[in-house]
């Protein structure tokens, strides 16, 4: 998590890879990063290990754990533990990139900024609540039974459908920055999160 590759987390060669990106690393990504797992391990059990899990930050602050009005919102999961406790912050950087199979951005403009680090990742780069949206547009049934098989499956279909859909508003494509704010709206972005990784984790892990 955070601030390892997923090796450190037992992880030594998964057969997928998620990447989470916002700003600081302390909010939306670790956030995405930590529910996400826990979605996944909710539904696949000791199947979760084939699945490794980091975030980053465009401007992260180094080395820090998830910000603490972010974490009261891992409560209803019973995250904001020794779970949370591991959690460490790191920058973005291009090996990342390329260690992912599929990268997720907190928003449309930290997705250009995973483009402009890693232009090769045009084909597995979206914004978070933009890959949602088109997982949800992609009949399960064509999708393979192996999840993770099914997680790379659904990467190619979704950037197939990228532009097919259409948005009431260009924020419908973004996660409400929360830092400096109040817990309303650290409330507000994990609804944002919960919902987009919830809708993911239950077209891949069925």
């Amino acid at each position: 998590m955070g601030g390892t590759d997923g090796e450190a987390a037992g992880v030594l060669d998964p057969g997928f890879r998620i990447l989470f990106v916002c700003t600081g690393n302390i909010c939306r990504s670790a956030f995405a990063e930590l529910l996400t797992a826990h979605f996944l391990a909710e539904r696949l059990g000791d199947g979760v290990t084939r699945f490794a899990l980091g975030s980053a930050g465009t401007q992260a602050i180094v080395g820090r754990q998830i910000h603490a009005d972010t974490r009261r919102e891992l409560e209803p999961w019973k995250l904001d533990g020794p779970y949370a406790d591991r959690f460490v912050s790191r920058q973005l950087e291009a090996w990342l990139v390329d260690w992912a199979d599929v990268v997720l951005t907190a928003t449309p403009e930290h997705r250009v900024a995973v483009l402009t680090l890693a232009p090769q990742a045009l084909p597995k780069a979206f914004a978070l609540r933009e890959f949602a949206r088109l997982a949800a547009s992609i009949d399960p049934g064509d999708l393979p039974l192996d999840p993770v098989e099914r997680a790379h499956a659904l990467v190619d279909r979704a950037r197939r459908k990228r532009g097919t859909i259409r948005v009431k508003s260009p924020d419908d494509d973004t996660i409400v920055d929360p830092i400096g704010r109040p817990q309303k709206i650290h409330h507000q972005a994990a609804t944002q999160i919960a919902e987009a990784v919830q809708t993911i984790a239950e077209i891949v892990a069925i």
